[in-house]
C-alpha cells in the first residue's frame, strides 16, 4: 500500500509550477468543489460588496454540484476507507506516528461532522428564497444587477459585518462536506512520490495498468520554462503536451523541445 508522503519521515521539494488533471468523474467533482470552496473562503474574508457577490456565486455553484448526486455519501465512504488504510500503517517503522495519528483523528472528526449534518444538509439553502432568486437571475448575463434584484443590491450595501453573518450561516451548510473533500484531496496528492520523466519533443504518453484506481495526475516543472501542460486521457491512458503561451489573442503552440518534469500518478 502507498503511504502519504507527508506522513513518511522524508519529504520532497516542490517545484514552482504545478498542474493537475483528473482521470475520474469523482475526482473532477472533488477538484471543482475545492476550486469553488477556495473562492468562497477567500472572498468571504474580503470586506467589499464585490467580494460578497463572488462568495454568493461560488456558494450557489457548490450547491448546484452537490445536488447532482449523493456526494455526501461518497465522501463519507471515502473518509472511512482512508481512515482504515491509514490505521494499517501504524505498525510500520518508517512512519511518523505523530503525524499519522493527527491525520487519523482529523478524518474521524470530519466523518462525525459530516454524519451530524444529515442527508438533508442542503435543505436550508434550497428553501432560501433570497438565494433562489439570485440563482434564477444568475442564468441571465448581468441578471443580478440592481434593477433585476433590488433586494440583493440592498443586502450588498449592508455593512460587512451584516453580510458576513449571513454568509457564515450559509457557508456552515456546506463546510463539513467541503472540508472533507479538501482533506481527501490532500491525502490523494500525497499518496505517492513524484517521479522524474522527460517529454520528448514536448509530448509524454503514459498507459495505466488495467483495473488501476488512479484518479489524479500531478505535473511539476520549472516555471522559468514559460510553458503549461495540456492533459488528455482517461483511467486507461493519458497524454501530456507542453504548450507555449505567446499572448492572450494568440493560440498556444506545442513545444518541440525535450522537457524534464516530475509526475505524480495517484
Amino acid at each position: 500500500m502507498n503511504q502519504p508522503a507527508e506522513i513518511i519521515s522524508t519529504s520532497t521539494a516542490q517545484k514552482s509550477s504545478l498542474y493537475e488533471h483528473p482521470l475520474s468523474e469523482r475526482m473532477r467533482t472533488f477538484l471543482r468543489l475545492e476550486f469553488l470552496y477556495k473562492q468562497l473562503i477567500y472572498n468571504f474574508e474580503q470586506p467589499t460588496s464585490w467580494a460578497s457577490r463572488s462568495s454568493v456565486n461560488a456558494l450557489l455553484d457548490i450547491v448546484a454540484i452537490l445536488l447532482r448526486g449523493d456526494i455526501r455519501g461518497e465522501v463519507l465512504k471515502e473518509l472511512e476507507r482512508q481512515q482504515f488504510l491509514l490505521e494499517r500503517l501504524q505498525s510500520q517503522d518508517n512512519v511518523d506516528s505523530g503525524k499519522l495519528n493527527d491525520v487519523i483523528e482529523k478524518l474521524q472528526t470530519l466523518r462525525e461532522r459530516l454524519n451530524d449534518v444529515g442527508p438533508k444538509y442542503l435543505q436550508p439553502l434550497r428553501d432560501n428564497e433570497f438565494l433562489n432568486a439570485i440563482r434564477h437571475r444568475s442564468a441571465i448575463p448581468g441578471g443580478t444587477c440592481a434593477f433585476d434584484l433590488p433586494d440583493y443590491t440592498h443586502w450588498l450595501r449592508q455593512s460587512y459585518e451584516r453580510r458576513s453573518e449571513d454568509l457564515a450561516k450559509w457557508l456552515n451548510s456546506v463546510k463539513p462536506l467541503c472540508d472533507s473533500v479538501a482533506e481527501l484531496l490532500w491525502l490523494q496528492r500525497n499518496s505517492r512520490p513524484a517521479e522524474e520523466h522527460v517529454a520528448q519533443n514536448g509530448v509524454y504518453q503514459h498507459s495505466l495498468e488495467k483495473g488501476s484506481s488512479v484518479s489524479l495526475v500531478v505535473i511539476e516543472f520549472d516555471k522559468s520554462l514559460g510553458l503549461f501542460p495540456e492533459v488528455s486521457g482517461s483511467h486507461h491512458r493519458f497524454t501530456v503536451r507542453f504548450m507555449g503561451w505567446q499572448a492572450g489573442d494568440t493560440k498556444p503552440t506545442q513545444c518541440h523541445d525535450d522537457i524534464g518534469f516530475k509526475l505524480i500518478i495517484c
